[in-house]
């Protein structure tokens, strides 16, 4: 399980910055596909008529586990970087740890 601080201070290209800043952490997520994209028009018009289904279908998954982006925004010139982190199958933005170890 990777469990990351939802602020993180790291590297600011931007040309206001150029040095260390604090950086918001959220977790990257694809946008809601668009119908005018070329491939998404391509396969539609390939779809239409008789025939059945054109392009393959994929089935067979083997992968048990996502690579996790980060998306980064400096807090003071608001700008964005993704960071590509390794394959996890659990994956927490600042969730508080339990103590481990012997408690008093």
């Amino acid at each position: 399980m990777v469990n990351i601080p939802k602020e993180r201070k790291t590297y600011c290209r931007s040309k206001k910055c150029r040095k260390h800043q604090m950086m918001k952490v959220t977790q990257y997520k694809a946008g809601k596909a668009s119908n005018f994209a070329q491939g998404k028009r391509r396969y539609d018009s390939k779809q239409m008529g008789f025939g059945g289904q054109t392009k393959p279908i994929f089935h067979k998954k083997a992968k048990t586990t996502r690579k996790v982006v980060l998306r980064l925004e400096c807090k003071k010139c608001k700008t964005k970087k993704q960071l590509v982190l390794k394959r996890t199958k659990h994956f927490e933005l600042g969730a508080k740890r339990d103590p481990t170890g012997h408690q008093y």
